[in-house]
């Protein structure tokens, strides 16, 4: 299951989805389908998956920050909500016998990879909200989608970046900060959780880290013109994949 070839296979696959996430964002579609197929259990792949994604979304987070593109007033909240999402999702997922959660997890990736591949530019605009109003959405927000990602994960930055501009108003790139805050948060609950019940393969984990790091930096300077509608290609044949796949796995 962890043979050298096949870790190799999961760092390449991770390199990928480092690169997808900073072109078009949904990267962890191609990083937790490749884990799933590689015949890790569920439980296993989201922890494993967790355990990688986790340094890529800390580093992005502090590249916003440095650059003043997250709004530090909503920091805090931000973090506690998607904190305490991610530590309900991931309770969640922990309960559901394996092969119930095959079939959860077929349905999710469907329909994160919908949301990924029909998502439309957002255009955002200034937002009129009493400071009481405003907490409460962004703690709706971190809270929602927060204990999605704890529960399964793709496609959450992407969801993030579109309620912050929708609910806000932010712009894409400040929208794409503040995501980065929640995203952060929801990332380390989940990972401790999984790590704290033993289903984090650390082995496979960390070199799927350094990889989809170096993937990311090289999909932030990438210059192709029509590089979003292949990644989106890609993102759908993957899912599709692996969908089929699960549902293999499950008639037997």
């Amino acid at each position: 299951m962890t043979s050298p070839a096949m870790v190799a296979l999961l760092v390449a696959a991770a390199f990928l989805a480092g690169l997808i996430d900073a072109i078009a964002g949904g990267g962890g579609l191609v990083a937790l389908p490749a884990l799933l197929a590689a015949g890790l259990p569920p439980h296993v792949a989201l922890g494993t998956n967790k355990g990688q994604a986790v340094f890529g979304a800390a580093s992005s987070a502090i590249s916003f920050w440095r650059r003043g593109m997250v709004d530090r007033d909503r920091a805090a909240l931000g973090f506690a909500a998607g904190f305490v999402g991610s530590c309900l999702g991931v309770w969640g997922v922990l309960a559901v016998p394996l092969r119930p959660l095959r079939v959860i997890v077929i349905v999710l990736l469907v329909i994160a990879a919908t949301i990924v591949l029909a998502r439309r530019r957002v255009e955002p605009r200034p937002r009129a909200m009493t400071p009481a109003a405003r907490a409460a959405a962004l703690a709706g927000i971190g809270l929602v989608l927060g204990a999605y990602d704890g529960f399964f994960g793709p496609g959450t930055g992407s969801m993030l970046v579109v309620a912050f501009s929708v609910v806000f108003g932010d712009g894409l790139t400040r929208a794409s900060g503040n995501a980065k805050i929640v995203n952060l948060a929801s990332n380390l609950a989940a990972m401790l959780l999984f790590a704290h019940r033993g289903v984090v393969i650390w082995n496979v984990a960390l070199p799927m880290a350094a990889a989809n790091a170096l993937g990311a930096a090289a999909g932030a300077h990438l210059a192709v013109r029509n590089g979003d509608r292949l990644v989106r290609a890609v993102v759908l044949l993957v899912v599709a994949a692996i969908v089929v796949k699960l549902a293999v796995d499950l008639s037997r």
